[in-house]
């Protein structure tokens, strides 16, 4: 099977393209010109060089391609130029599935996020794949460009394209290098930045079975479907109580009401525009921490076989690589290094 992969040297891109490579796929890998190709190293994978903005590139890159795992997305909680996100992860999404058509591609696995569904519903419920959330439900821009691509998906499904939709959780686990939102929480906890946290959860999932999700949705999934991959629903503060027990670092005591994050985040974004600097704590996801984006997993175990294997080794997994990589202050033993010494 000869499959693109857009977004490959990302988190779960790269991830995504091992899992292929694995599975016996020819691999090719849409990349820009200033491109980490860091995780890409050691892969037979065959670098193209395009981007989701070039359309001409993008039909180049899919030329005698069976399969295309669209991952690439631009992933900011904050942008200087929020044009430049829906430009992206809409405008580059449109293009790419016109691409696809174009050079007949026998099927697309696009990769949307779980805020597309993931939004309050009536007492007693979770969210899942039958949950029809509005644009307007949609906090900030990179979730509203998410939605919008979404839709780009079913309208292309819809008009022919063999299109099929996953919807990660939040990703945990090693080579998470920029680091994602989720990645940053480990880090902050890790080098002690962390005295205190909110009352919020999300929906936890190893990066590695992400990417095992979108094998089986190339493999296996309905056309048109959108499948979530996830595992546990935990609270931040059970997720801290995991961590603390892998790396021995105490968990902090303190509980903030959601109040005091919005206005350091509000005196922060007011300190970064002055300074011209990203602020260092996004408002837009702080505004996300007051619901917890707790959600139904069960459709993909049922239809595609998906089962998840454990978030723990995948945080174990993840401290060893903060530790290896130089991300992380002080060093921290993770668990597996702790039981190996004793």
């Amino acid at each position: 099977m000869n499959t693109l992969v857009t977004g490959a040297t990302g988190f779960v891109g790269s991830h995504v393209a091992r899992q292929l490579v694995g599975a016996g796929d020819c691999v090719r890998a849409l990349v820009r010109r200033n491109s980490n190709l860091q995780f890409l190293e050691g892969l037979p994978v065959e670098r193209v060089e395009g981007d989701l903005r070039d359309a001409a590139s993008l039909l180049r890159a899919m030329q005698g391609v069976q399969r295309v795992f669209h991952v690439a997305a631009d992933y900011r909680l904050w942008a200087k130029h929020p044009a430049e996100i829906y430009e992206s992860n809409v405008g580059g999404t449109r293009k790419l599935f016109e691409a696809a058509k174009r050079a007949g591609v026998e099927r697309v696995v696009f990769t949307s996020t779980v805020a597309t569904m993931a939004v309050p519903v009536h007492e007693g419920a979770l969210p899942n794949e039958e949950t029809h959330a509005s644009l307007d439900q949609m906090i900030g821009h990179y979730k509203r460009s998410k939605f919008l691509a979404e839709q780009e998906a079913l309208e292309a499904a819809r008009g022919g394209l063999p299109v099929v939709i996953v919807n990660p959780t939040a990703p945990l686990g090693p080579g998470d290098w920029k680091p994602t939102p989720t990645g940053r929480i480990i880090l902050d906890f890790l080098n002690g930045q962390m005295p205190a946290y909110v009352d919020t959860g999300l929906n936890f999932i190893a990066v590695e079975d992400v990417a095992k999700g979108h094998w089986l949705a190339g493999e296996r999934g309905q056309i048109g479907a959108r499948y979530i991959l996830g595992d546990r629903n935990l609270t931040l503060k059970q997720l801290l109580e995991i961590l603390s027990a892998l790396s021995g670092r105490p968990m902090p005591r303190l509980c903030l009401p959601h109040a005091v994050p919005i206005l350091a985040a509000l005196a922060d974004s007011l300190a970064a525009r002055l300074l011209g600097r990203p602020p260092r704590i996004p408002l837009e996801g702080v505004r996300l921490s007051r619901h917890k984006m707790f959600v139904d997993c069960s459709k993909a175990r049922r239809e595609l076989g998906f089962q998840p294997s454990s978030l723990e080794a995948a945080l174990d997994s993840a401290i060893q690589w903060y530790g290896e990589n130089g991300y992380l202050k002080e060093r921290v033993r993770n668990r597996a290094a702790r039981e190996c010494a004793a």
